[in-house]
């Protein structure tokens, strides 16, 4: 896997950019310089991220998202020590 984190990733499986290697490793998202913990996509080169908008569902049963525009920056999560 590459030292950098991919330009565009979704959390929702069935999603074109789900990617489930990844996501066990652990990706975390910086939005304008803010950390941010509800992120369900996000694309570095076109500058968005689609966070839940409360428990709302659309009409597929899938969770409502707001997209917000911005810098983002993904970064690799430190992975715990094993055996500790």
């Amino acid at each position: 896997m590459s030292d950098t984190p991919p330009d565009r990733l979704c959390a929702s499986p069935g999603q074109p950019f789900f990617d489930e290697a990844v996501l066990e490793r652990g990706v975390g998202i910086r939005f304008n310089g803010q950390e941010k913990t509800n992120v369900e996509e996000y694309c570095v080169s076109e500058g968005w991220i689609r966070v839940l908008a409360g428990k709302a569902l659309d009409r597929k049963g899938l969770p409502m998202t707001i997209k917000l525009k911005g810098q983002v920056e993904p970064y690799w999560r430190e992975a715990e020590p094993a055996g500790e």
